[in-house]
């Protein structure tokens, strides 16, 4: 017996629109809606750039062939890659899982201050209190500070 890696079981297999059957595709697996988008969408713009004189007429026939070359080119890839992904040891998965999942927490916040680059100080330095209050600069013209309670810029 030998392994298959259809994505789409054989009793299903008649009920998959032609298009899909054609081109033999085993893991990409179109409706019938996309499928028709492929195959008569491609003809149709290729008629399109026909009829306004922009290609010439074996476009009709070229495109729907570049396109179902692109699609299948597209379930050859999904087939390395789903290939690939099952030779990964379930230990690899885990791990990888692990690294990937957020980690969510409480940071650590020392009790004392530390200088920040620029003199910017952080919120719990003592030597912050001692040189000018809490909030927001003083306003232009004032020189003194604006009410810390105010927030609106504009009033």
């Amino acid at each position: 017996m030998t392994r298959t890696w259809s994505t789409v079981p054989a009793d299903e297999e008649r009920y998959r629109p032609l298009y899909a059957r054609v081109l033999g595709l085993r893991f990409v697996n179109p409706g019938g809606v996309l499928c028709f988008l492929f195959f008569e969408g491609a003809v149709a713009l290729a008629v399109l750039l026909a009829l306004a004189e922009l290609v010439t007429w074996w476009a009709v026939l070229v495109l729907p062939a570049a396109v179902a070359a692109m699609v299948k080119l597209n379930d050859m890839v999904a087939e390395i890659v789903i290939r690939t992904a099952a030779q990964v040891p379930e230990q690899e998965r885990d791990r990888f899982r692990r690294q990937m999942e957020p980690v969510v927490g409480r940071a650590s916040v020392p009790s004392t201050a530390r200088a920040l680059p620029g003199g910017v100080a952080l919120a719990g330095d003592p030597t912050l209190g001692a040189t000018r209050p809490a909030g927001p600069p003083p306003e232009p013209g004032t020189g003194h500070w604006p009410d810390p309670t105010r927030h609106d810029p504009y009033r």
